[in-house]
């Protein structure tokens, strides 16, 4: 490199200088860290004292993935609360009402509000199928839909249980277990027996309670 003046010849002994500083302080943290280091393994193996090595027996060490978590014991202990909570053995005829079809109207519901139900002066806002399901599942898929559609601020669903068509003796299987379900569930005010159009003797329309206002 050609110095041009003194100007240049200032700049580069200045520049030469700070590379010089910068690799000193660059081998003093290097000595540093390597002190730093060989304490720590001092002070370890003086915690830990005299150790012998194992002897090599050839074997890998495999790391096996582990399964992802899963809450087993939580979904047992919702299963058996929905099976306590929702008992084939009531006494229904304690808490069906009846007009001229199959309905069911909880305390405080006025008479009228079962027909007026079966005429659609509430619109369907969510639907589930239970066919071909056996009681557990039935009951379980039905308190977790009951339980998501009231929480959505549904108003009217309907359930499908089916007319026993398929079923030995032709006798539906569901229908009367999802009636004495439904007449347990806090979240359903009214049931009734859907017209021959929304589904007749193999569906019921059921009116779910409001969201309680905040």
């Amino acid at each position: 490199m050609k110095v041009r003046g003194l100007d240049q010849l200032e700049a580069l002994r200045d520049r030469l200088q700070r590379e010089r500083d910068e690799q000193a302080a660059r081998a003093a943290a290097l000595v540093e860290k390597a002190a730093r280091e060989q304490q720590e393994r001092t002070a370890f193996a003086q915690a830990v004292g005299p150790v012998q090595r194992l002897r090599d027996r050839g074997r890998a060490q495999l790391v096996r993935p582990r399964p992802a978590a899963h809450p087993h014991q939580r979904e047992r202990d919702e299963r058996e609360a929905m099976r306590e909570a929702l008992s084939d053995e009531v006494d229904f005829e304690s808490l069906l009402l009846t007009d001229d079809g199959l309905s069911f109207r909880r305390a405080g519901i006025g008479p009228d509000v079962p027909a007026r139900l079966r005429r659609g002066q509430w619109a369907l806002q969510g639907e589930i199928d239970l066919h071909g399901l056996t009681r557990d599942a039935a009951r379980e898929r039905l308190v977790a839909f009951l339980r998501e559609a009231h929480r959505r601020g549904q108003r009217c669903v309907r359930v499908v249980h089916g007319k026993g068509n398929g079923s030995p003796g032709r006798q539906p299987v569901l229908k009367d277990k999802v009636q004495r379900w439904l007449a347990q569930r806090n979240e359903v005010i009214a049931f009734a027996q859907a017209s021959g159009a929304q589904g007749g003797a193999g569906a019921l329309l059921v009116l779910l309670a409001p969201i309680p206002s905040k």
